[in-house]
């Protein structure tokens, strides 16, 4: 449970990494370069490519703009491949928009169907996700593969793969229309300047159009926008009548946020629905418009433009609408009520200009604002999954703490048991003998008693003692064993001991568990082993075995045999428990140390044993374990730890 915590708190930070990125870069190679170096943090991906639908080409076109692959050489950046049906793996995530895994045995049935089928060489594992814009519309595929049966891909990373893809997908749509919005922005200003030192502009042209670039990167809230822009076209062209209007298309209405006039103090409305003035309709056609008095006055009295605000006296009229990719943000007005003072064709490419920056600056600022509350979501997001993640770890280390105290009362109770055995014969032959000398003193008080009467009580008190001398001593051994084991697993301190001797005390305070099952347990551990470190977890750590040996590796009345070996490597200790039960498959067995796994839920399984183990061999011991099993093969740990322990 650990490591998942601890891979999905990398699976977070991988996210973040993503998205900061998207937000920081303008090169698409330099971000899938940052996310291959994100991702190869909690998968294997030493292979990793993505191709996108070149966008300017032909239909069914791609290319690779990132390629990393272990063996084979990376294509030509701007090469283009087509994409044919049932020729290769990525066509077929791409054309069916599905994801694709495929093993190594998979691949080389389609190639033996169709010789063509792919152009590199075969992995032992592949694995392919589809790209979608916002629309759901392919932008092409995210592809990581393995060439050896050591790193495969199991359904997590998959699912996380496919979460990653998400990712990538909203950040690469995001560069691309940057990409296009900039190569629009900058073909566009080139225009308007060559247009501009045609008509031979004065210096203010050049200064209105150099602060118009600039805008959108420097604007940092409306009211600012709306002034600045303001001056910027009075600078430009005569603009004392001007009109900003915002279009909102969750309640299909329009809002004037900005306006000034020589006629009206105030704006006729502030807030209307979509279809009414002159602004919805410049909305509707998404192109800039110029009217002179007579033009506007046949569109007002045609009725192709319904319900008029505000002053219509106009001597000459112009609209921009502010327009990013197909997206309408709102639009820009500039009317003349002086007969003097007429637009041209100039003035209005100036404000069609004007008014795509000023949509790019809108894009920028409610992007900037959704990115805000994207990070503040993530962060509460992140702080609730961090006080889960810790109230997960009290809960998990207060169960633990609980399971070891329960094995210690296990075992407490085992071994009453046990002793009360050698007690209950030691109590009846104290009984026999007190009554044996009884008679003997009433023989000898009547005169009755012989030499052969003498001989027999002589007998009987040489029996009686043996007797209870032998259970005694037993009893006495195992209360030893247990006081120290006892003592040891409610002890977190290190001393020194021989680990021969502390095994056999241990296993004697297990018989209780043992007593009565066909099982036997040989030891084979050195005995010259001395250590100096945690007894208690030696103690917890094969009782913990022991246990689950008993629990799950035999059946009931199932005979079976547990060895137990130990020998010195250098500083080290090698440690092997082995039992030949009925062993587990490749699935149970991955998940042996998960905290509360257990395949005998309300038969006497915790879910704890192994994970305690695993954590005391790791932690308290610092050492490592390894476990191999097989249905039918019983199951193997090997474990290593230092000889002396140091705090």
């Amino acid at each position: 449970m650990e490591s998942r915590l601890t891979r999905l708190e990398a699976v977070q930070t991988v996210l973040l990494e993503i998205g900061q990125k998207s937000s920081s870069c303008t090169d698409i190679s330099e971000f899938l370069q940052a996310v291959h170096a994100a991702l190869g943090r909690i998968m294997y991906a030493a292979n990793f490519f993505v191709a996108l639908s070149d966008e300017n080409g032909p239909p069914n076109m791609v290319r690779f703009v990132y390629f990393v692959d272990e063996v084979d050489d990376p294509p030509q950046r701007d090469e283009l491949f087509e994409l044919v049906a049932g020729e290769s793996p990525t066509a077929a995530v791409i054309l069916s928009r599905e994801r694709i895994v495929m093993t190594a045995a998979e691949h080389q049935s389609k190639r033996e169907d169709n010789a063509e089928f792919g152009i590199g060489t075969i992995a032992e594992h592949w694995m392919g996700c589809p790209l979608f814009d916002h629309n759901h519309q392919i932008l092409g595929a995210v592809v990581i593969q393995s060439y050896d049966k050591e790193h495969t891909f199991s359904d997590e990373d998959q699912a996380l793969f496919a979460l990653i893809a998400n990712h990538v997908s909203s950040a690469l749509q995001g560069l691309q229309s940057m990409d296009r919005l900039e190569r629009a922005v900058q073909e566009r200003t080139r225009q308007l300047q060559h247009e501009v030192a045609e008509r031979r502009r004065a210096e203010n042209i050049q200064r209105g159009l150099y602060e118009l670039a600039n805008l959108s990167a420097t604007a940092t809230g409306g009211s600012r926008l709306n002034m600045r822009l303001h001056q910027i076209i009075s600078e430009l062209v005569p603009a004392k009548n001007f009109l900003m209007a915002l279009y909102h298309p969750d309640t299909n209405e329009i809002s004037i946020p900005y306006f000034v006039d020589e006629k009206d103090e105030y704006a006729p409305v502030r807030r209307f629905d979509y279809g009414l003035g002159m602004s919805s309709y410049i909305l509707q056609r998404k192109q800039a418009m110029l009217l002179d008095r007579e033009g506007f006055r046949a569109l007002v009295d045609s009725g192709e433009m319904e319900h008029p605000l505000g002053n219509v006296d106009i001597a000459s009229w112009m609209g921009a609408p502010m327009l990013l990719g197909d997206k309408a943000y709102g639009v820009i007005i500039v009317q003349s009520y002086d007969d003097t003072v007429n637009y041209t064709q100039a003035d209005l490419d100036i404000l069609a200009f004007m008014a795509s920056h000023v949509a790019v600056a809108i894009a920028r600022l409610q992007a900037d604002r959704q990115i805000r509350q994207a990070k503040e979501t993530l962060e509460q997001q992140n702080a609730a999954l961090e006080n889960a993640l810790t109230s997960l770890k009290d809960a998990q280390g207060e169960l633990v703490r609980q399971e070891k105290l329960a094995s210690l009362g296990r075992l407490v109770a085992g071994v009453a048991h046990e002793i009360n055995t050698p007690l209950g014969i030691c109590v009846t032959a104290t009984s026999h003998l007190v009554e044996e000398l009884k008679l003997t003193r009433e023989d000898l008080a009547n005169g009755a008693l012989d030499e052969e009467g003498l001989n027999g009580f002589f007998d009987i008190i040489d029996q009686s003692l043996k007797i209870m001398t032998t259970n005694t001593q037993r009893a006495a051994a195992l209360v030893r064993s247990f006081k120290q084991v006892a003592v040891d697993q409610s002890s977190d301190d290190i001393r020194s001991f021989n680990l021969r001797k502390y095994l056999d005390e241990v296993l004697l305070s297990l018989q209780p568990k043992l007593k009565g099952k066909p099982i036997t347990i040989d030891i084979a551990c050195d005995e010259h082993i001395n250590m100096a470190s945690f007894p208690g977890a030696i103690s917890q750590i094969v009782t913990n075995m022991v246990v689950n040996s008993l629990v799950h590796g035999f059946e009931e009345g199932q005979s079976g045999k547990i060895k137990i070996s130990g020998r010195v490597d250098g500083d080290n200790v090698e440690f092997d428990y082995s039992d030949d039960g009925v062993g587990m498959d490749s699935a149970t067995l991955a998940q042996l140390f998960d905290p509360f796994f257990t395949t005998k839920r309300g038969s006497g399984g915790s879910g704890l044993g192994a994970h305690i183990l695993y954590n005391l061999v790791t932690g308290a011991l610092g050492g490592s374990v390894k476990v191999a099993s097989a249905p039918g093969m019983g199951l193997h740990y090997k474990l290593r730890f230092p000889k002396v322990k140091r705090k």
